[in-house]
């Protein structure tokens, strides 16, 4: 099997991963923070070492400024909910995932005004038209750094530094980017970076945070969820500390035990290494999609400026009806249709078809995109 579904999913995990969840179910098992015996202590050395190894790859200084989630949509929901009031405005643009999109189309209900810069079709955005749609009542800037449909990177150092010029918060999205390519909450200018746990960090579904940067009031970001913390029991209010009021219920150890170790391996790895070589793979696999006579491939021409994410489409030929047999005929993982950012279809011109997807990570090979190409190669002839 070749699974190019990287970006949904990562498989497989470094092995570490899944004996770190085995470990936590068979020798740890208790609730963090919930009791003083010593299996709950575990339980909660076992988190905090998982903020901390987080906060070493996305050089935050305070651990406990990382709040844990079930996943990158929940953190987003809770920055943008948490934030945004009725009058106020928040600056997006044309290629989010409907993770950004959905939020705000419920909060626009609520009274938040929402203006949506368009990129171009290569998922370029100018900076200048982030700063023209800058008003009074601005209160946000949310941004995705990777593109989910075509790979494109968004320049978020730049678009930072016009939010701090502005004295705005700036949201970035790294689903598609945390663990496989360089993140430094301070020089890239992020006051609130959302991040999955299940894609290029190696851990496992369940699993994710915001970080929340010092700019950040947390008198200001209301939380998403209240209930127990396992802190401040004898009072019915929800703790105003970090991380607890944002953390109520009992947290997904195991699954965060896990994450710990794919964020260690990537630490180990390094992750200049791992975009180095996803770099050369996304090289490889677009100039071979680009010689076949039929197929059209999506997004910037510069492999610099992507992550290994590749969007094509073959002539004449369903999305859907191309997965299928990659997947049948050719033990090829792929993904097809709209990917969940039907805004970012729209803007590369790919609304309401799509594309099918290759996403690819640390464990591809060259050899995999090789048979890749030549599967490609054979239904674009109908063989």
């Amino acid at each position: 099997m070749i699974y190019l579904d990287n970006a949904a999913t990562s498989y497989p995990k470094p092995k570490e991963v899944g004996r770190a969840m085995l470990h936590f179910l068979e020798k740890v098992g208790a609730s963090p923070g919930r009791s003083g015996h010593r299996l709950s202590i575990e339980a909660g050395r076992l988190l905090y070492q998982t903020r901390e190894s987080l906060a070493e790859l996305l050089n935050v200084i305070d651990p406990l400024r990382i709040i844990f989630t079930l996943n990158v949509t929940e953190a987003l929901n809770l920055a943008l909910k948490g934030l945004l009031r009725p009058g106020d405005q928040v600056v997006t643009s044309s290629m989010e995932h409907n993770s950004v999109m959905r939020p705000l189309r419920k909060l626009e209900k609520r009274g938040v005004e929402i203006k949506v810069v368009p990129c171009s079709s290569q998922g370029v955005l100018d900076p200048v038209d982030i700063e023209k749609s800058i008003k009074k009542n601005t209160k946000l800037i949310v941004l995705i750094h990777g593109s989910n449909v075509i790979g494109s990177i968004l320049p978020i150092t730049v678009f930072g530094e016009i939010a701090r010029k502005y004295d705005i918060l700036f949201l970035v999205d790294t689903a598609q980017t945390a663990g496989c390519y360089p993140l430094d909450i301070k020089k890239d200018n992020i006051d609130l970076l959302a991040f999955t746990g299940h894609k290029a960090l190696f851990g496992p579904p369940g699993t994710g945070g915001l970080v929340i940067g010092e700019r950040v009031d947390i008198k200001k970001l209301n939380p998403l969820k209240v209930g127990g913390t396992g802190s401040q029991s004898e009072s019915e209010e929800q703790p105003d500390f970090l991380p607890d009021i944002y953390e109520s219920g009992t947290p997904n150890t195991v699954g965060l035990s896990g994450l710990n170790e794919g964020v260690r391996f990537i630490l180990k790895e390094g992750v200049d290494k791992i975009r180095q070589h996803e770099l050369e793979l996304t090289q490889k696999l677009i100039e071979g999609l680009k010689e076949i006579p039929g197929v059209i491939v999506y997004g910037e021409d510069q492999v610099k400026n992507r992550v290994a994410v590749i969007s094509f489409n073959i002539k004449d030929q369903l999305p859907s009806e191309v997965g299928l047999r990659l997947d049948e005929e050719y033990n090829i993982m792929s993904r097809v249709g709209l990917h969940c950012a039907p805004a970012a279809h729209k803007t590369i011109g790919t609304f309401p078809i799509g594309t099918i997807r290759f996403s690819m990570s640390w464990f591809n090979t060259f050899e995999e995109v090789d048979q890749t190409i030549l599967a490609v190669r054979n239904i674009s002839r109908r063989v």
